[in-house]
């Protein structure tokens, strides 16, 4: 079975012409969302995808319709594969992705490829950024809980004989979020 998903990004758009050739590409179901591109909350493409079974065909109009990333189209695919349900893109830059068939498949799997080289470089980027970071002397993270006075203040208050478990409860924090900041500030 042909299962069609149509998508504009807001209600002043139209879907008349996605709807129009799904229809004529053999869907007998078509799916709708009027939503921007991120993958929550577009219920007619999670209705679409639960529908999809083996060996029916996911249809959209544009790839741009189904994924707004490279990657979100390469988890969207990789679910359909596994599956055993193809995906069919009718016009546009994707119009020759049509799991299908051979070719199709073949051009998937150097979108694919190519989705995981942009990934890795994307990875390879922020850490040589957070590297530059620390070589600045930036802190990389959350912010510490405690300030350096509340940090001093809560050491006089051990060596005055205070519980560690009052303390933190005064500072309003975890004893074990206590315990690392003293340690933090003893380095």
């Amino acid at each position: 079975m042909k299962i069609g998903y149509a998508r504009v990004s807001t209600d002043d758009q139209n879907l008349a012409l996605q709807l129009d050739a799904l229809r004529a590409a053999g869907c007998e179901t078509i799916h709708e969302d009027k939503a921007s591109g991120v993958l929550n909350g577009r219920k007619g493409l999670a209705d679409a995808l639960k529908r999809c079974a083996g060996g029916d065909v996911l249809v959209v109009w544009k790839l741009d319709r189904l994924a707004r990333s490279l990657h979100d189209l390469v988890v969207i695919a990789a679910d359909l594969k596994g599956r055993g349900v193809g995906l069919k893109i009718l016009t546009g830059e994707g119009a020759a992705v049509d799991t299908t068939h051979a070719q199709g498949r073949m051009i998937f799997g150097i979108l694919a490829v190519m989705a995981e080289f942009e990934r890795e470089m994307i990875s390879e980027r922020t850490v040589a950024g957070m590297k530059a970071a620390k070589r600045r002397g930036q802190h990389l993270g959350r912010p510490p809980k405690l300030s350096e006075y509340q940090r001093r203040e809560a050491l006089s208050m051990l060596d005055a004989g205070k519980a560690r478990a009052d303390v933190a409860a005064l500072l309003g924090v975890h004893v074990g979020t206590l315990r690392r900041a003293l340690n933090e500030g003893s380095s």
